[in-house]
């Protein structure tokens, strides 16, 4: 079936446990169709974790979903951001402001900040990353065409009312959340955790189906960062559900923290074998840490990977940028 007769996502609201609903939202990405937001029985309310992405309709398939569950955007106390991406954080906007609620997120959500205030100068900043990084003419015109002018998928900046960090907790029906820092997927990103009831909303640092992504640029080792949030997750100990950013509810945590570990192992030896026979550019590396067979759509998000692990193996003492290169290009030490 064509693209344009793809069947269309919509809103949709299910009960996960007494007093907690997962509401899938559609998402404009091919590949990843929706993403989760949590609500949680609060009192006469909910805490809503998550927001959404704001397009078109977004507000719209959260109120739809919301519906399926029995409450309103108004029935919202309080929204908790997982991180400052725009399918998390991108509706917070409208929601606080339509059911007067306070946002809790995390200080180093500014990261986005950028790309709220002037979409066109950050995308001419990733561009011009992608060059020196060794993107052909070809593939950045292509690039800049998908994305000039689309918009940065999130309603305003909305800067926290609390900030969160450990020793935070989100009081819902269900028990306390806590915060645990896990940075890596962004700057931003945090867990929360339920001890009690062993519940953990994980956002995108964890989800069933192993998937990495590395918000690049903003921090020197997103990579080693994120291992370091695998470690606090596994510290936990009991956990009996794990509520995602992206597809269904899991349990088995301590697989899925192993199962991260060693995909990130495996990806760094594949940059190590990428760079076996001499000097690469990071887009030369594309292929030997995603096959060669990839579509070209995903080449931005593996630049952003080859990029992420380039400095986490340069820290490291592994790797080496070829000094004046440019394209820059890095090599085995």
């Amino acid at each position: 079936m064509g693209q344009s007769r793809r069947k269309r996502e919509l809103g949709r609201g299910e009960r996960v446990l007494p007093g907690v609903w997962r509401l899938r939202l559609p998402l404009p990405w091919p590949g990843v169709p929706h993403v989760n937001a949590f609500a949680v029985r609060a009192g006469d309310g909910i805490v809503l974790f998550d927001t959404g992405m704001a397009t078109d309709d977004g507000q719209r398939q959260l109120e739809l979903a919301l519906a399926q569950v029995g409450f309103r955007l108004e029935d919202v106390r309080l929204v908790v951001c997982t991180h400052a991406h725009a399918d998390h954080y991108g509706l917070a906007g409208p929601i606080v402001d339509r059911a007067g609620c306070e946002l809790w997120i995390h200080p180093a959500w500014g990261h986005v900040r950028a790309m709220i205030d002037d979409p066109d100068a950050a995308l001419d900043r990733r561009i011009e990353v992608a060059r020196h990084s060794g993107v052909p003419a070809a593939g950045l015109e292509a690039y800049e065409r998908s994305r000039r002018g689309a918009g940065p998928g999130i309603a305003r900046a909305v800067p926290p009312d609390v900030e969160l960090v450990p020793g935070i907790e989100v009081e819902t029906d269900v028990g306390s959340w806590q915060v645990l820092e896990t940075p890596g997927h962004a700057p931003s990103h945090v867990t929360l955790y339920q001890p009690e009831r062993g519940l953990l909303i994980s956002g995108d640092h964890l989800l069933g189906r192993i998937s990495l992504f590395f918000d690049y640029g903003h921090t020197p080792d997103p990579v080693g960062e994120f291992l370091g949030g695998l470690d606090e997750v596994d510290a936990l100990g009991y956990t009996s559900l794990c509520l995602a950013g992206h597809g269904r509810p899991f349990r088995d945590v301590p697989a899925k923290v192993a199962g991260n570990r060693a995909e990130v192992a495996d990806a760094l030896d594949r940059v190590r074998a990428g760079l076996a026979d001499g000097p690469r550019t990071p887009y030369e590396l594309i292929e030997a840490m995603i096959g060669a067979d990839a579509a070209p759509a995903m080449a931005p998000w593996g630049l952003q990977l080859a990029l992420a692990y380039l400095d986490h193996l340069a820290l490291r003492g592994e790797v080496e940028e070829v000094e004046d290169s440019d394209p820059r290009a890095w090599r085995l030490r």
